[in-house]
């Protein structure tokens, strides 16, 4: 009955079991980039996750590609890409798992396609067809039937997708 004189202390300690477990997870997709498991995706899917997407112009007419992309917080602004070159951008996932980059994508000769660039059912969800990805890589393609493709680390295409046209 020794506790029982003193409650606070008992209070502290879980208090401070809960924090200390709390703070671990968050970190969890940190340690899970650094040694994926095979076929795992390897790259947490937590709330407030730390997110990188990276876009390649990858045109088969070799012309620059126009990106302006967006959530319901931020707006990136439109930036050009050179054909072969990358554009990226970070943020976190929130709290409520909603989190999601609209692309609006035009060049020369290829019109304007929309496309959701990040969003948590496909790219956050360990539960979903696709891994999850604390490193989104896509590669614009004029590809007519799937332009859209994000990349293994390997750079291999296995995750393409059509245009989702719909205006930003």
């Amino acid at each position: 009955m020794a506790f029982s004189n003193k409650p606070h202390y008992i209070l502290m300690f879980m208090t401070s079991s809960i924090l200390v477990l709390f703070a671990t997870a968050l970190d969890v997709s940190n340690a899970a980039t650094e040694a994926p498991s095979p076929g795992s995706g390897g790259d947490g899917f937590l709330p407030l996750a730390k997110k990188h997407v990276v876009i390649r112009n990858a045109l088969a007419n070799k012309q620059p590609l126009n990106v302006h992309c967006k959530s319901s917080e931020d707006d990136l602004g439109m930036v050009e890409i050179p054909w072969g070159l990358t554009w990226d951008f970070r943020f976190k996932v929130n709290w409520k798992k909603t989190t999601k980059f609209g692309c609006l994508f035009t060049w020369y000769g290829g019109g304007d396609h929309y496309f959701d660039i990040f969003k948590v059912s496909r790219d956050d969800n360990p539960f979903g067809k696709t891994p999850v990805c604390k490193e989104c890589i896509w590669d614009v393609r004029s590809n007519k039937e799937f332009p859209m493709c994000r990349l293994n680390r390997d750079g291999s295409y296995p995750y393409c997708f059509k245009w989702e046209d719909k205006s930003l």
